[in-house]
């Protein structure tokens, strides 16, 4: 029998959601080289300056990938409309991307400004309170991915395709 044979039995053609396992082990990695990046960036120059430009372009971000959540779920799940095929997979692609991006990155920026904490440098503050926004902001995105993934379901008392 072929891949593409109907008699096969179906072999695993469902994706799982994301795990949060997974989601955390990256904000973790993502800690570890922002926490990293200061006495690093330190030793060989000038630590990088964060602007208001990062938290802002996570957080729009975020709110695409929120309002394409919303839009989805009240497509699939309250008017019971069936999303075609590609749209489906384009979206789970765009929902499990972002949260695995919006773990690192906020994981990151949530370690660049631990780094900063109780640094003496006129410029420590704000780089922790810009890296804490931009942190939020990435858990944010993250969050949102993991409800776009959720809206994609197919619901239970659905008929099979």
């Amino acid at each position: 029998m072929s891949a593409g044979d109907p008699r096969r039995p179906d072999s695993g053609g469902t994706l799982g959601p994301t795990r949060p396992v997974v989601l955390a082990a990256w904000a973790l990695a993502g800690f570890a080289v922002g926490y990293l990046l200061h006495p690093v960036s330190d030793r060989f120059g000038n630590p990088p300056l964060v602007t208001w430009a990062q938290p802002l372009g996570l957080a729009l971000v975020a709110a695409i990938v929120g309002g394409t959540a919303w839009s989805t779920y009240r497509s699939v799940q309250v008017r019971r409309e069936t999303l075609e095929p590609h749209r489906a997979v384009n979206r789970l692609v765009l929902a499990r991307a972002c949260a695995y991006v919006g773990a690192v990155v906020g994981g990151g920026y949530l370690g660049y400004a631990a780094s900063w904490l109780g640094d003496p440098s006129p410029l420590a503050d704000e780089r922790v309170v810009r890296s804490g926004v931009a942190a939020l902001a990435g858990l944010v995105t993250a969050v949102v991915s993991l409800l776009l993934e959720r809206a994609c379901r197919v619901r239970s008392d659905d008929p099979p395709h």
